[in-house]
């Protein structure tokens, strides 16, 4: 499969690249095998395997890291643990607090640069299942996150490699780009997520968010609900506050383990703050800036036969790390 991505021919435009995934890749093509992680301030994340990690012990790792109110059920998501199953690595997707369809019991919830639970997840990973080559891929908000985590550890991230695709490397202008023009449907879809998760979670565990259920139904903007709910949370001042101190872009000449990161000019998420100047990326960072896309689209091939170009170019780039022992 080409390293270059090339659009099906009729489907060029940004909005069709970004939604066609969820009509082609709709249905997983596998039944994952659950399991919850106790963490250590007594909340959980749920983790969704390609098969049951105690039988595959021996074999090379890949974690998924998912976008803004994502999940197993993310095309993306299931799509890619599939693929890592076909290619015998052992493939999970940590979930975000409260992201697998049950509230999480504290009073918190994730964002773009909490790498709290990721760092604990790989390293829990490490010590129960064992020393294997370990890989990671974040998309969208979970690719800030990991390139976060990746540039706070340096050295020391407990990964071989890592894949981020269309991540949000400059929140504040991106949360500007979802406010105009058609981006404002997908904000009006991830706010009703984000609205519908805060509702759950304020039912089962009343004032663990630090608003009303009356006032969640009045927020209008993405950006209203960092600045009511996740900045006040996670100890921001403001959602400018969190947006300016959890963007990762200023931070990624701190990456030291083998990174690729991949945007699309077309993506209707980012302006082109996100793009970095990649004269002062370090030897260690590939970046890959492809004329379209859309948003974790990147679907080639026909209708009748859909190519998820991801879905060779992550594994196609990561196996030189995954299976060198191999």
């Amino acid at each position: 499969m080409s390293q270059y991505f090339n659009p099906m021919r009729w489907a060029k435009n940004p909005h069709l690249q970004t939604l066609l995934p969820r009509i082609v890749r709709r249905t997983p093509q596998l039944t994952p095998h659950w399991q919850r992680l106790n963490l250590p301030d007594n909340d959980f994340v749920d983790l969704a395997w390609s098969e049951d990690p105690t039988t595959a012990l021996n074999k090379p790792r890949l974690v998924i890291f998912h976008g803004l109110e994502g999940g197993f059920s993310s095309p993306y998501a299931h799509g890619m643990l599939t693929v890592a199953k076909e290619r015998g690595w052992l493939g999970v997707v940590m979930h975000f607090r409260g992201c697998s369809g049950e509230p999480n019991r504290q009073n918190r919830i994730y964002h773009s640069g909490e790498t709290e639970d990721a760092r604990y997840f790989l390293n829990w990973l490490k010590k129960e299942l064992g020393e294997q080559p370990t890989a990671a891929v974040g998309y969208s908000l979970g690719g800030n996150m990991l390139a976060y985590y990746l540039a706070e550890s340096g050295e020391n991230a407990v990964v071989d490699a890592a894949v981020i695709v269309s991540a949000p490397l400059m929140l504040e202008p991106c949360s500007t780009k979802i406010e105009h023009g058609f981006s404002r449907f997908y904000q009006w879809y991830l706010l009703k997520e984000l609205k519908n998760n805060a509702t759950r979670k304020l039912i089962r565990y009343p004032e663990s968010l630090p608003i009303s259920l009356l006032t969640i139904k009045s927020i209008k903007k993405l950006r209203q609900f960092d600045d009511l709910i996740t900045s006040k949370i996670h100890g921001f001042k403001d959602a400018l506050d969190y947006y300016r101190q959890c963007s990762a872009l200023p931070l990624l000449n701190k990456i030291k383990k083998a990174t690729l990161i991949i945007h699309a000019k077309d993506d209707p998420f980012m302006s082109a703050d996100v793009i970095p100047d990649v004269r002062t990326l370090p030897n260690n960072i590939e970046y890959q800036l492809t004329e379209f896309g859309g948003h974790v689209g990147f679907v080639g091939g026909k209708l009748s036969k859909p190519v998820m170009w991801l879905e060779s170019r992550i594994p196609d780039w990561l196996s030189a790390y995954l299976e060198k022992t191999q």
